[in-house]
């Protein structure tokens, strides 16, 4: 299932974002018995960069990244920690 889940992430940052690196990790067995965890919702960790960050704060980036996934906060991911840099930070 989080496979699916990852896949899904993975093709909304990259069309909303053009990454030229992007890791999703899936870290929800951190995370059993968690009370978010009983929604069977997964927990992800998402490293990016992407030129669209240049310049960019990082409350403006991690809008960007909410903005891109959208409804799958709701449906798929129960907590999201986020490394968002541009090229130039790597």
């Amino acid at each position: 299932m989080n496979a699916q889940r990852i896949k899904n992430i993975r093709d909304r940052l990259t069309a909303a974002l053009e990454p030229i690196e992007l890791k999703i990790t899936d870290e929800s067995h951190k995370h059993v018995g968690h009370e978010g965890a009983k929604s069977g919702r997964g927990h992800f960790h998402v490293h990016i960069a992407s030129n669209q960050f240049l310049n960019l704060s990082q409350v403006h980036r991690h809008r960007l990244i909410y903005a891109a996934i959208g409804d799958l906060m709701d449906t798929d991911i129960h907590a999201l920690s986020i490394n968002a840099v541009a090229p130039t930070e790597t």
